[in-house]
């Protein structure tokens, strides 16, 4: 499912226009994004968390070449599944459904 389906998803399932629906969409998502970026977790209950990883620099290997190159620094995205939708999907795959 991409953000249009989702859209299209709710807009029926809600009974609102599609123009309304893609707005709430994407003022959730950039409310969200607006957290992130100032650090902030966001957790949704039953569904998971997002947080802002921080990785350290390192020593990487460039592929092509073999050459030993620094990696800088970086902050990252990071979802953490909840318990719940965890067990629905756990509890689906196991009975076959993909």
């Amino acid at each position: 499912m991409n953000k249009s389906d989702l859209i299209e998803v709710l807009a029926e399932e809600a009974g609102l226009h599609i123009r309304s629906t893609e707005f709430v969409v994407e003022e959730v998502f950039n409310a969200m994004t607006e957290a992130l970026v100032q650090g902030e977790g966001v957790e949704i209950r039953g569904f998971g968390s997002f947080i802002v990883r921080k990785y350290d620099s390192y020593t990487g290997r460039n592929p092509k070449t073999g050459k030993n190159i620094s990696v800088s620094p970086k902050k990252l995205p990071f979802f953490k599944v909840g318990k719940e939708l965890r067990e629905r999907v756990i509890d689906k795959v196991g009975q076959g459904v993909k």
